[in-house]
């Protein structure tokens, strides 16, 4: 589970919204905006449009938990980060998902691509 500091909060997801600079890769579009904080916070959305089941978008939402979890050391600190999931992603497995992310990640440039490997 990812620890409640760093998770972002509501009021906070429309200035990131708003503000926030996008990235598309595969399935995954992510926000990102500057914090001035010593900590880098995730928010998670899945849309109706996408799954219609809640079981279904959460079972996304926590995966995409878990693989930030797992890269919250290498992720730049003080960044607010939004992935929306805008498309069914694959069926396939859960490291194609990883590699959506850590593609996305790069791109963004919130993580160091040395301590990543494909």
């Amino acid at each position: 589970m990812l620890p409640l500091k760093n998770r972002l909060k509501k009021k906070d997801f429309k200035e990131v919204f708003k503000k926030g600079k996008g990235f598309k890769q595969g399935p995954l579009f992510l926000k990102v905006l500057s914090n001035n904080l010593q900590k880098s916070r995730f928010g998670f959305v899945v849309g109706k449009k996408i799954f219609k089941k809640a079981t279904e978008r959460n079972k996304i939402k926590r995966q995409l938990r878990e693989m930030v979890r797992a890269r919250i050391e290498k992720i730049q600190k003080g960044a607010d980060v939004i992935l929306i999931v805008f498309s069914p992603p694959p069926k396939k497995t859960f490291q194609e998902l990883e590699k959506f992310l850590d593609k996305v990640f790069l791109q963004a440039k919130i993580l160091s691509p040395r301590k990543i490997n494909f």
